[in-house]
């Protein structure tokens, strides 16, 4: 046996009840519907979908690209990555014009790329955007 006093029942217990709960934390980030690493957001013009999928004053989540278009109401459109800057997590969630990322809950407008609510403190990275040939395309040079 070693110099050491064996833990106390108390300690164990204490132990084994915080240990499930720091797991948490990871895991949100890990598993489920974030991602921590996601694939990253078009490096060359992709097209998106129609045209006409993104109303006016609305917006649209292309999860697959990692991409949020929205459209003003005089048409124009933005377009943004829907990586959250706070972690680095794939959004998958849009309420409107509000997409909320769903590893520590920030929350960004969709039509401006600005954060709505923390953790996140840094806006979402804007993409170039345009109509070409009835087509929606979004990244760099588009």
């Amino acid at each position: 046996m070693s110099g050491r006093p064996a833990p106390s029942r108390r300690t164990l217990l204490r132990g084994a009840a915080v240990t499930p709960v720091a797991g948490l934390g990871l895991a949100a980030c890990s598993s489920g519907g974030g991602d921590a690493s996601p694939s990253a957001t078009p490096t060359a013009p992709v097209t998106l979908g129609a045209d006409n999928e993104v109303a006016k004053g609305a917006a649209k989540l292309y999860e697959d690209q990692n991409v949020v278009v929205s459209r003003a109401e005089d048409g124009t459109l933005k377009a943004f990555s829907s990586i959250c800057t706070h972690a680095q997590c794939a959004i998958n969630t849009l309420r409107g014009t509000t997409l909320v990322c769903p590893c520590h809950g920030s929350e960004f407008d969709a039509t401006t790329g600005k954060v709505v609510r923390s953790p996140a403190t840094e806006p979402l990275h804007p993409l170039q955007v345009e109509s070409k040939n009835g087509k929606i395309v979004a990244g760099p040079g588009a």
